[in-house]
């Protein structure tokens, strides 16, 4: 099982979900490709590799990302608005749009282009984006922080849980000194590999000036990307703060934060020279970690990062004031957290809920990121979101699992170093009194009172997939999503709102933008196809077929390139509210709340380090689905509260997918009860 997917967020206003990156032939950004890099160095070395051309050698002439017409935002709004309401509806939700394009929109609208014009230096979405996630006061598990599973290392010995930490923390060093010292090789999208993905071409951009670099790789069909996001990956923690959050990023931090039964420990993993502590050492210090007897704290600190965030600025508070200073600057400080976990995973909804949520007590939610080791070897990312989306995660995740699985720096038979762990590793210690032990047990309510509503279900269809669907001309994405539609038509009889996240990385400080999925086309062919399975022939279904494949192909490459309605609306609403406007009765209109309450909230990405992701709904009432199109299979793995029965959605979307494959080869379908 191979499906997953990128980022997520649950925003208190808007209940957008923006996932960080869309797999699509528009906007393929950031597959792990097969790089070629310009040279390598032996397993000993403090660097993954070293690139011929700098890091960020294409940062400073990314273009801008666009701000689009504002008549074309709202045809765009209003087509996706179609699908979901009566004639009725539709009418006055028709007249508002325009009424606002002509009116407050156009005026909002014209002072946001000069503000972009003022802001050369980002984008306009950028400073929007982090004040919704950083003002969000949910807890940022469920709400926020998905998970992304590592497939195991190929060697079965190397899955042993000490051995693979150690192997997974040294590559992360790696990558992190890599990054840092500008030997990363950059993030560039390559359409023409044969030309672009070269020694060659490398040599020669690189004396190309950074001001004018990105349109050198443009001349030869390559896309470099946006890495302004890598820098928080490490020393990073989200810290939380009445009404808005703060994101800290420290530069002198050289230890790690590890976790085990709610207990939290620190030790270097860089010396005062800045290199990688011998790996064996490394090697001793877990060792010593992971057979230290010191029971479970009663009043598990961690658990407080799952807690509302108003709630949780309030204790951080009296944490400090109880004494707690220097602990948490350490853990603020760690360059990341590594959680080795006592649990054996016993099938992949075991892996989905402890990567996504895990128990509460052997985390710190708030770090940029944490590894996660199971004690059978399983190991996961689950990475705090408002730094910024699923970029620079996927990147690093991609390298160390290809630098850890084919350039192990310790092994089986390694023996760890004979040093002093004790003295080396220091277990933090919190000073606790009643009012703190009070709030932490009732965050450990909270935590268990959430994560129990969550169920999390996966599906495999095996009778088709990715090279099928291109053999006819069919977008494998579109078909992918139209099984969704199809799914919760079969399901609840109706068309809902439907989120799909589209990166726009290649622009500077791009973020994200929504492909709406739900279409009239998707609509009509699902009526088609669930309503109706004996009133068309099969030429007419695949027709229909394939005017969904389009329309999402098109979708996909206009919110690729920035042409979207989601973000430039969210930033004419923020502008608004930032100069203390009404509200404009455009986002009055209940059409406008709806559309944004997503209860189909879709997300992609294949990668060879991926095993399975999830994350979940971003609603009450919703379904997160997480999902993989592969060259002969596609997977699911979907979540939902009690409102929804994630199960037989998941039967509903494989008689779906059954369906358009029949229809596909040429057979007309059977009307089932399913």
């Amino acid at each position: 099982m191979a499906y997953f997917l990128s980022t997520h967020l649950n925003s208190t206003l808007w209940k957008l979900k923006p996932l960080a990156l869309k797999t699509t032939s528009a906007g393929a950004l950031l597959i792990a490709n097969q790089r070629k890099y310009s040279s390598k160095d032996d397993a000993g070395s403090e660097y993954l590799h070293r690139s011929v051309v700098p890091t960020m050698h294409y940062q400073k002439s990314l273009p801008r990302l666009p701000v689009p017409k504002l008549e074309d935002t709202i045809r765009r709004y209003l087509a996706a608005q179609r699908p979901l309401l009566n004639d009725e509806h539709y009418s006055n939700t028709e007249k508002v749009a325009h009424d606002f394009q002509n009116g407050i929109g156009k005026q909002l609208h014209e002072e946001l282009v000069a503000q972009d014009k003022r802001n050369k230096h980002t984008s306009y979405i950028s400073a929007p984006w982090f004040d919704m996630y950083l003002c969000a006061r949910e807890s940022v598990v469920l709400n926020f922080n998905p998970f992304m599973s590592f497939n195991p290392d190929p060697k079965p010995e190397y899955n042993d849980q000490l051995i693979r930490a150690t192997n997974m923390v040294c590559s992360a060093v790696r990558f992190m000194k890599t990054l840092r010292d500008g030997l990363l090789e950059p993030e560039v999208f390559h359409l023409n590999p044969a030309k672009s993905n070269t020694d060659s071409f490398k040599r020669f951009i690189r004396w190309v000036p950074s001001s004018i670099s990105w349109f050198g790789a443009y001349m030869v069909n390559a896309y470099p990307l946006d890495m302004s996001q890598y820098f928080r990956l490490f020393n990073s923690t989200r810290i939380p703060k009445p009404k808005r959050d703060e994101l800290f990023t420290g530069q002198k931090g050289n230890h790690l934060l590890v976790m085990k039964k709610g207990n939290m420990y620190v030790f270097d993993v860089v010396d005062r020279d800045g290199n990688l502590v011998k790996p064996s050492e490394i090697l001793s210090h877990l060792k010593y970690i992971l057979s230290d007897s010191a029971p479970a704290p009663a009043f598990p600190v961690g658990v407080l990062t799952s807690e509302n965030r108003d709630v949780w600025a309030g204790l951080r508070e009296k944490l400090i004031e109880a004494g707690n200073r220097e602990a948490l600057g350490l853990v603020d400080n760690a360059l990341f957290c590594l959680c080795l976990d006592e649990e054996e995973m016993r099938d992949h909804i075991h892996i989905s809920h402890h990567m996504l949520h895990g128990d509460g007590c052997n985390r710190w939610y708030d770090k940029s990121f944490s590894m996660i080791l199971t004690k059978d070897g399983q190991a996961a990312i689950n990475f705090e979101h408002s730094w910024g989306d699923g970029v620079a995660v996927l990147r690093f995740q991609n390298e160390v699992y290809k630098d850890s699985t084919a350039k192990p720096l310790v092994g089986p038979k390694t023996q760890p170093a004979t040093i002093d762990s004790a003295s080396a590793v220091q277990r933090l210690e919190f000073n606790l009194n009643p009012e703190l032990e009070s709030g932490i047990v009732k965050a450990k309510d909270n935590f268990h009172a959430a994560v129990s509503k969550l169920t999390i279900n996966a599906m495999e269809f095996r009778k088709g997939g990715k090279e099928q669907l291109k053999k006819k001309k069919l977008s494998p994405d579109a078909i992918a999503q139209l099984a969704f539609q199809m799914g919760f038509l079969r399901q609840y009889g109706k068309t809902v709102a439907t989120y799909e996240s589209c990166s726009t990385a290649a622009f500077r400080h791009g973020r994200t933008e929504t492909i709406r999925p739900a279409s009239i086309h998707t609509q009509r062919c699902a009526q088609a196809f669930v309503q109706q399975p004996g009133q068309h022939s099969v030429e007419q279904l695949q027709g229909l077929l394939d005017a969904c494949s389009k329309y999402h192909s098109q979708l996909t490459k206009e919110a690729a390139m920035g042409q979207g309605f989601d973000r430039h609306l969210f930033a004419l609403r923020y502008l608004a509210n930032t100069k203390g406007m009404a509200v404009p009765s455009l986002y009055q209109d209940p059409a406008y709340a709806a559309i944004n309450h997503n209860i189909l909230s879709t997300s992609t990405l294949t990668s060879p380090a991926i095993n399975l992701g999830g994350f979940a709904p971003v609603v009450s009432d919703g379904f997160g689905v997480g999902y993989g199109i592969h060259d002969n299979w596609i997977g699911c793995n979907v979540s939902s509260y009690p409102s929804r029965n994630v199960h037989e959605f998941l039967q509903c979307v494989q008689k779906s997918l059954e369906d358009i494959f029949t229809v596909i080869d040429g057979k007309p379908i059977k009307s089932s009860s399913v």
